[in-house]
């Protein structure tokens, strides 16, 4: 039986690939052997090249969207749902045009599905952490604009790491997809999309000319708030370039001015200084993104991120700003923070731990799933005499032979560009696969992939080992989060395959298929928008473009290693102190009362709020507000419309700005 196949032709070709009368959460019910019995399809056409083409393209593009909201936002979007509504649409229109011979069938869609999110959500996540992390460690005051690390190199390691993730996913699949028939619920939905679009022709068309008008809405954003298109002349009258609209709008200054007290380090005297809310970034951004972002999180969190977010501006700020102290070398230094930048000078230092501790106690609260996990790989495929079930799962080989040359090639990586020693790199490979086994598993259980849990518990580890190398701290870490994201990512679009009958095989080289354009996309994207230091710290009389959360939390747990505690500032040591006992009471309580969780605050939220600018947080719950009003008004529009309307401004106004940035950094100079 061929890996690769011709699209159907005839009648007869197109019969046979239609979807299955099995509703999905009736095929979820049946065992293995029915299953092979009454779901499989593996005579339907599936893995076509048409369907890598479309996967490959729409995954490039997505790509964008994520990088480019997870250095906004530290967030990333799952893009498998996007990418169905966006192929049926457009090879709809192609059918129409006459450009397309044949509809493409419902389990072609699904590999495209997963060649797509392969690409554009899986490779992503190195790009907004570890390696935008790197580049903050670089900062100095000598060298304000950091020391990126080389194309090549990112290229090569977020290359190796995803493909590590789906080798290593392999051994995982037949035991908690066919046997266990964990819900993977964002699998599950898209399977019910893709079965509710071939059944409901209208109802696509619908999602689909959503999708499209709202990402020409999102693209007009950064025309006109970011692309340096309009001569000006500064107060210096030095001739420069701005936009035509500015990014950000200072509305709420006509409120009361905050002030501060500072104490001048050489007097020793207590002033007061006010200051308007704008100087404490609070104000209205206006980017489309975080907005369709908010709407797709929901309230609690976001009204978590803004409780955060305020708590920094009336009350860690100050209290920063008015503090002085002696290092550990003796020093005086004064300030802890300044207004517009106390998120990340004092903020983080909260957040990041509150985060940490409450996503560890939760892992370590989940020792059933930890379990579970460690005695499903235990027993393994167990051989049952299944010569269809040996021809059409994934080969075992595969997982061995591959994970052997990914891990090899990550191991020299490591050793080459970031000075780990092999046996430390190796360490970390073997680590990954048992945590990426519990990540997945949890993945598959609750449809949260706690990959940040992962990553942490992979930089407390080498901030033993190797206290004093940020890099061996970070990119150790990155192994393990970079692929257990990938690896759960896997195991989603085989769960959604699983429901619609499709063959795990193909939809594995689909899956690999889509990390050659999801490295290029998201590499290239990277470099474009973050062409030094400057854009995720800001420079005098220019705030950062990007915020980066994820990648300051990352760079907050290395600092602690590398500097120890000693030099913190003692209102950042307190900060920790405090941020891990919340984080671990928040989840302790939310494991006690799990039916009265929906009333208490996002852990998540509470430390994006500390550590992002506030006016993002105001952009999330206007946002989420606005979805809640919708789906008051209009529940069943809401319900239909809310995902692929966030979907479309997301995706508009990121790959516009990225090729804006693209502009401005070599053309708009």
């Amino acid at each position: 039986m061929p890996l690769f196949q011709k699209p159907p032709a005839t009648p007869e070709e197109i019969e046979r690939s239609r979807p299955l009368d099995i509703p999905p959460l009736e095929v979820d019910a049946l065992d293995e052997r029915e299953w092979y019995r009454r779901a499989f399809r593996g005579d339907a056409a599936q893995l076509t090249a048409r369907a890598i083409l479309m996967g490959t393209g729409l995954g490039f593009f997505l790509a964008f969207t994520n990088v480019y909201v997870g250095l906004k936002a530290g967030w990333g979007l799952g893009v498998a749902l996007t990418a169905c509504i966006a192929s049926f649409t457009l090879w709809s229109a192609l059918l129409k045009l006459g450009l397309a011979k044949s509809p493409m069938t419902i389990l072609e869609n699904n590999c495209m599905q997963s060649t797509a999110s392969s690409a554009g959500y899986s490779t992503t996540s190195l790009l907004v952490s570890a390696v935008p992390a790197m580049l903050l460690l670089s900062v100095t005051d000598a060298n304000p604009r950091g020391t990126p690390l080389g194309w090549p190199i990112v290229g090569a390691w977020v290359f190796c790491v995803a493909a590590l993730g789906v080798l290593m996913a392999i051994p995982m699949k037949r035991s908690m997809i066919n046997r266990e028939r964990l819900k993977f619920p964002s699998g599950t939905a898209a399977a019910v999309l893709l079965q509710s679009l071939y059944s409901e022709g209208a109802e696509a068309l619908a999602k689909g000319r959503a999708l499209v008008v709202s990402g020409l809405v999102g693209g007009v954003v950064p025309l006109l708030t970011s692309l340096n298109a309009v001569r000006a002349v500064d107060a210096a009258g030095k001739t420069g370039r701005t936009s035509v609209l500015p990014g950000q709008s200072s509305c709420f200054d006509w409120l009361p001015r905050l002030s501060s007290p500072r104490l001048d380090p050489s007097t020793h005297e207590l002033t007061r200084e006010p200051y308007p809310l704008s100087a404490a970034n609070v104000v209205l951004d206006h980017s489309l993104v975080l907005v369709a972002a908010g709407a797709i999180v929901g309230l609690r969190t976001t009204l978590s991120m803004a409780a955060g977010g305020l708590l920094v501006v009336f009350v860690l700020g100050p209290a920063a700003m008015a503090w002085t102290w002696t290092n550990a070398a003796g020093h005086l230094v004064a300030a802890a923070a300044r207004p517009g930048s106390a998120w990340k000078e004092i903020g983080i230092w909260f957040g990041a731990p509150l985060m940490v501790s409450h996503g560890l106690v939760t892992f370590a609260l989940q020792y059933r799933t930890v379990g579970r996990a460690l005695a499903g790989l235990r027993r393994g495929p167990r051989p049952d005499g299944d010569d269809l079930a040996d021809r059409v799962e994934t080969p075992i080989a595969w997982c061995f032979i591959g994970t052997a040359i990914a891990g090899t090639g990550v191991v020299i990586l490591a050793w080459l560009a970031f000075d780990i020693p092999l046996h430390y790199g190796a360490l970390a490979v073997f680590m990954t696969f048992f945590l990426a086994l519990v990540a997945c598993r949890a993945t598959g259980e609750t449809d949260i992939t706690p990959i940040g849990a992962m990553g942490k518990i992979m930089q407390l580890t080498y901030g033993v080992l190797m206290p004093q190398s940020y890099s061996a701290n970070l990119m150790t870490a990155s192994i393990t989060s970079g692929a257990s994201a990938e690896a759960a990512d896997l195991l989603t679009d085989l769960k959604s395959g699983y429901l619609l009958g499709a063959h795990p095989r193909r939809q594995f080289v689909a899956q690999l298929a889509g990390i050659v354009s999801g490295t290029l996309a998201s590499v290239l994207c990277y470099f474009v928008l973050v062409p030094d230091a400057t854009a995720l710290t800001g420079s005098p009389g220019h705030p950062p473009q990007f915020a980066a959360p994820a990648a300051q939390q990352w760079r907050a747990v290395a600092e602690i290693f590398r500097l120890g505690l000693g030099n913190l500032h003692p209102m950042a040591r307190e900060g920790i102190a405090l941020g891990l006992l919340a984080g671990s009471v928040l989840a302790v309580t939310e494991r006690v009362f799990p039916r009265e969780r929906r009333w208490m605050p996002s852990a998540t939220g509470i430390g994006l709020g500390l550590f992002l600018p506030f006016s993002t947080s105001l952009s999330f719950v206007l946002g989420a507000a606005a979805a809640w009003v919708y789906g008051r008004v209009g529940p069943r529009q809401a319900d239909r419309l809310v995902v692929p309307i966030s979907s479309g401004l997301i995706a508009g106004e990121s790959i516009v700005g990225v090729v804006v940035a693209t502009l401005n950094n070599f053309v708009l100079r």
